[in-house]
C-alpha cells in the first residue's frame, strides 16, 4: 500500500518539531526488526528517513546510492547486516542518540 503525500507531510512536520517523536520512530523501527517483524521495522525506518534527512543525504553519508538505500528498506528489500547496521549507525549519529539493546 502506497503512503499518501498527506501522510508523509504529516509525519515530516511532526518529526521536524518533535525530537521525542523522531527518537520513538527510530526506536520502534529497530524494536520491530529485533522482534522479527522486519516488514514493519523497515517501513518505520523508511518513514523516519523520509521525515528527517531524506535518502539523498543518507546516501552521501553512507556512500551508497539513494536508490539502493530505498530498495534496502522497501517491503521486498533484503539488506545485508553490514548495510543495515551502517544505516542505523549513521542515523544514530545524525540524531545524536545511542540506542542500546537490553534483555527483558
Amino acid at each position: 500500500m502506497a503512503i499518501t503525500k498527506n501522510f508523509r507531510d504529516t509525519i515530516r512536520a511532526r518529526a521536524l518539531r518533535d525530537p521525542e517523536f523522531r527518537h520513538a520512530l527510530l526506536t520502534e523501527s529497530l524494536e520491530n526488526m529485533l522482534a522479527g517483524d522486519t516488514e514493519t521495522g523497515k517501513s518505520l525506518l523508511r518513514n523516519y528517513i523520509n521525515a528527517t534527512m531524506g535518502f539523498e543525504k543518507l546516501a552521501d553519508m553512507t556512500e551508497k546510492s539513494p536508490k539502493s538505500l530505498m530498495r534496502m528498506v522497501s517491503p521486498s528489500g533484503n539488506p545485508t547486516a553490514k548495510n543495515l547496521f551502517g544505516i542505523i549507525h549513521t542515523l544514530q549519529q545524525q540524531e545524536g542518540v545511542k540506542l542500546e539493546i537490553r534483555a527483558s
